[in-house]
């Protein structure tokens, strides 16, 4: 291992979370969000939102409650810019939480009654939680109120925390990894998180009590990484649009520009250049196809690869699902800094 491949990948990037953070309000297209309050927890409770607990996170519902709440006070402390042990609940390892309320205003069942009144709007929780500013991770997690599940509130609201979580400082959080934890038998949500760009990292064996079937599952550990993850992607998967003013998706917008002009850049530096012959016979109709099959031959897998992609939808993922790189520089942050990229693998 050579000297400089010991030093740590993010030099610049700081080690230290803020003593106080500014929790930003975030837009989506079904809901939108703001900083929850202990008064939102009274809510979650008429939403019946730890119904279910077990199947959707692995515990109980006394002790879902239990961890919301927790989570909630230390949102709460870290904005007021108290220290972890003043939060009323500690954080012995000075891992900070954010707590957004999902609200919605809209009458998606038509009923002629915004959907949430009797709770102020408020349909549920969305957290960050576990955020470590030593390794730059944090988990993410969703509750929903027990009548709002299954509409597709999720999809709305991930990719825009993630592309908070993972925008550099100070647009966001500036984290490298953001992970999910997931019942072996919660599939529907492990389906979710693929198709936002998390990949299945391992398994903790019989790590969960299913009450329903009577046995042990296994608690599925699913990831991204900041140079994995495409936030302008993972809304299109969900036919979800970007909202601008969202915090970190102007560093994700400008890096997406960067990263196309950097692909058409790829594909006709590999187009080979004509022969002297080959010109007389560029009017010749078999020539093209020919051309266009070599060069896109040529063009890194990696953009033909999306499973996510339309037909005929050239593919915005920066890393393919076969092609995981092991990280070395966050390929949209660095880029929404206008900094060039390295194409050429480091050896």
């Amino acid at each position: 291992m050579s000297e400089n491949a010991a030093l740590p990948l993010d030099q610049d990037v700081s080690r230290e979370l803020p003593s106080q953070i500014t929790i930003p309000p975030i837009k989506g297209e079904m809901v939108h969000l703001r900083p929850a309050s202990v008064d939102d927890l009274p809510r979650m409770d008429e939403l019946d939102a730890y119904y279910g607990a077990s199947k959707i996170t692995g515990k109980d519902a006394q002790a879902e409650r239990a961890v919301v709440h927790t989570w909630v006070r230390r949102s709460v402390a870290w904005a007021n810019g108290q220290k972890p042990d003043e939060s009323g609940v500690g954080d012995p390892e000075s891992r900070r939480t954010i707590a957004w309320a999902v609200l919605t205003d809209a009458d998606h069942d038509e009923d002629g009654e915004i959907d949430a009144q009797s709770t102020d709007n408020v349909i549920g929780m969305i957290f960050l939680i576990d955020i470590d500013g030593w390794s730059r991770s944090a988990r993410i997690q969703v509750v929903l109120g027990r009548d709002y599940r299954g509409r597709g509130y999720s999809r709305d609201l991930m990719p825009r925390v993630m592309t908070y979580g993972f925008a550099p400082e100070p647009a966001g959080l500036g984290m490298h990894r953001i992970w999910v934890a997931v019942p072996e038998q919660n599939s529907r949500s492990c389906s979710v998180y693929q198709s936002l760009g998390f990949e299945p990292s391992g398994a903790s064996r019989d790590a969960l009590w299913d009450a329903e079937n009577n046995k042990y599952q296994d608690l599925i550990v699913m990831d991204t990484l900041v140079d994995e993850y495409d936030p302008i992607r993972s809304l299109d998967a969900f036919g979800m649009h970007v909202i601008e003013d969202n915090p970190g998706v102007q560093e994700a917008m400008s890096a997406r520009e960067h990263s196309i002009a950097i692909r058409k850049n790829i594909a006709a530096q590999a187009e080979p250049a004509p022969e002297p012959a080959a010109v007389e016979e560029s009017a010749d109709a078999e020539q093209a196809p020919r051309i266009e099959k070599v060069a896109a031959a040529r063009v890194p897998e990696a953009h033909n690869d999306d499973e996510l992609a339309a037909p005929g939808e050239e593919s915005t993922w920066p890393y393919g699902q076969g092609e995981r790189k092991p990280s070395k520089e966050a390929w949209w942050r660095i880029l929404g800094r206008g900094r060039k990229r390295d194409m050429e693998d480091d050896e």
